[in-house]
């Protein structure tokens, strides 16, 4: 197994690029292994890293589908959905509740 480069923050070469680097020029990595790497230092703990894909390998992203669409729509409305009371939260329903707050803190809402 090879060993990455490993560059500091700001000076990778040219021709390499981040995956949100890559999406915003309408790109993706299209499998290609990680070519290098960007860390970037912080105080008191790890760096930050960031894996680095060659521009001129990446693929056209792929476009978006009515079908894809309609079950990303259908997720977003299922992240959205409380299984207490089954109404649309209209915000995404914390995991660390597992339902909308006013069925979380039903005793919170009455006093208002």
């Amino acid at each position: 197994m090879s060993t990455l480069p490993v560059y500091s923050w700001r000076l990778a070469p040219d021709g390499l690029a981040t995956r949100r680097q890559l999406r915003a020029a309408g790109l993706r990595p299209g499998g290609q292994q990680v070519a290098a790497q960007v860390e970037r230092p912080r105080y008191r703990r790890g760096p930050l890293v960031a894996f680095l894909y060659r521009i001129e390998l990446a693929l056209p992203v792929r476009p978006m589908t009515p079908a894809r669409a309609a079950a990303l729509a259908k997720a977003n409305t299922a992240r959205r959905t409380c299984p207490e009371c089954c109404r649309d939260a209209g915000y995404v329903i914390p995991a660390s509740l597992g339902m909308c707050v006013p069925c979380a803190y039903p005793e919170e809402q009455c006093a208002a």
